[in-house]
């Protein structure tokens, strides 16, 4: 299992275009074979800021949902949206590491 937190700073005017886009694409990857997670959360302090942690059964998982069609429509909506590129940290999941538990 594998979890890519993904690190996104939005421009102050971009903020709710860019929650809703964001929505649209976790509805469509927590229906994913491969998916365990995908969760959007924004900064407390900063509303600017926001982290996808998105956890995948494997790493074949994770690439296939970059090929799907709510993630690539995402992506091509949110760039403009965001005040510096975004940047992903991958990691190994070490608990729950059962299926059932997540």
């Amino acid at each position: 299992m594998i979890v890519s937190c993904v690190y996104i700073h939005v421009k102050p005017d971009a903020v709710d275009r860019f929650i809703e886009v964001t929505t649209e694409n976790h509805r469509g990857s927590v229906k994913e074979a491969g998916n365990l997670r995908f969760d959007i959360i924004q900064q407390v302090d900063d509303p600017c800021r926001f982290m996808l942690y998105e956890a995948y059964e494997s790493e074949a998982d994770a690439a296939d949902h970059k090929t799907t069609s709510h993630y690539l429509n995402w992506r091509n909506q949110v760039n403009d949206l965001m005040a510096e590129p975004r940047y992903g940290v991958k990691y190994n999941i070490i608990e729950p590491n059962d299926r059932s538990e997540w």
